[in-house]
């Protein structure tokens, strides 16, 4: 099971939009590999540009780029937290993912509906805010019922439930996200853990703006309206025009570059959200690379080596002697292992060392 970011917003504002031109950039074999594990489950690769300049290097057969998978959510409407809609099913969805990706519409077409009537990013982001928080109230409470009967025999676990319980009670109560409560200890921590909050998941925004504003981004008014939004929350926007990341996802790779620059982009937004997602879920990747295939290898964020070594093996975590590591950059500039070596530029790692993006590691083991 791979790491999952899930498209949540309300109905009409370019989620599926935005999922479908996911699946079609797959045309794009270098970068993108696409495949539907269910209806709405996609594998997306990671956009690095590192593997074509490695497989340079070393003439590489075939590039392998890292993957997130990509969720289509159904959408979600007022009441979803009671079973409005498709709500409970929605909600369940939610709960399965290890990010979210929230689309807001920020463009004005009469002719696209909205479900509320009117275009009001901020407001469309605190109708989802308020359903997961009114579930999670509910999650809550249930697990303060339960700790309150089973805190009268003493177990020291279940006060400490009591005491997070009530504390995350009042600050959902007061509209803040889950994903803000800061639990103080190791128990406390894990309750949270355990409770699988919708609010505790880590969030950034897709503003989905029409194709006129990409030139002059500042000037589209309900976009301005939901970074300020986000910036009081931490999180980041991520500006695109799905119906125009969905025509380019459907042309000919070869014929994409020429469309990018006629509609003053360096790449498709695209990338910038499956790259945000990749970030959001604290992932990194390091890279292998030899004759036969240039490969990124994904980890959490704080990996040693031997966990790296472990994600291709379970042998080679197991056998772990030491890994040679070479910074990517400095096998680009000198051109070859053996000249990164005479450089000083190639180190011998043991057991400790934490696995930085864009190393480039070959593991000794012995089994």
């Amino acid at each position: 099971m791979g790491f999952s970011c899930g498209i949540v917003g309300l109905p009409n504002v370019g989620k599926s939009t935005l999922f479908n031109s996911l699946s079609s950039a797959k045309a794009e074999a270098a970068n993108y590999a696409f495949c539907t594990i269910e209806p709405n489950v996609g594998v997306v690769s990671v956009p690095d540009s590192r593997l074509a300049q490695l497989s340079r290097i070393y003439k590489t057969q075939r590039e392998v780029p890292a993957t997130i998978q990509f969720v289509d959510i159904a959408g979600l409407v007022r009441g979803a937290s009671k079973g409005e809609g498709l709500g409970n099913q929605f909600l369940s969805h939610i709960r399965e993912v290890d990010a979210v990706a929230h689309v807001v519409r920020c463009f004005e077409d009469e002719n696209v509906l909205h479900v509320e009537n009117k275009i009001d990013p901020v407001s469309d982001v605190m109708t989802i805010h308020t359903e997961l928080a009114l579930k999670d109230l509910d999650t809550v409470n249930k697990r303060l019922d339960r700790a309150r009967r089973q805190s009268k025999g003493g177990d020291a676990v279940e006060r400490a439930a009591i005491s997070v319980c009530e504390g995350l009670a009042a600050h959902l109560d007061a509209g803040r996200p889950a994903r803000t409560f800061q639990a103080e200890g190791d128990t406390e921590r894990k309750i949270v853990r355990e409770l699988q909050l919708l609010t505790d998941k880590p969030v950034f925004y897709v503003g989905n703006v029409d194709e006129s504003s990409l030139a002059d981004l500042d000037s589209n008014t309900h976009l301005r309206a939901l970074r300020e939004h986000a910036a009081r929350e931490g999180a980041q926007v991520i500006p695109i025009c799905a119906a125009l990341e969905e025509q380019i996802a459907e042309l000919d790779p070869a014929d994409r570059p020429e469309f990018l620059a006629s509609v003053g982009l360096s790449e498709p937004g695209l990338n910038q959200v499956i790259r945000t997602g990749y970030e959001l879920l604290g992932l990194l990747t390091y890279i292998t690379a030899g004759e036969k295939e240039c490969r990124a290898w994904t980890v959490q964020k704080g990996a040693t080596a031997p966990e790296a070594a472990g994600v291709i093996h379970s042998d080679f975590q197991r056998g772990f002697i030491k890994a040679e590591v070479i910074w990517w950059e400095d096998l680009v500039a000198l051109g070859s292992e053996a000249k990164c070596r005479e450089a000083g530029k190639l180190s011998i790692e043991g057991k400790e060392y934490v696995v930085r993006d864009g190393d480039v590691i070959h593991f000794r083991f012995n089994v």
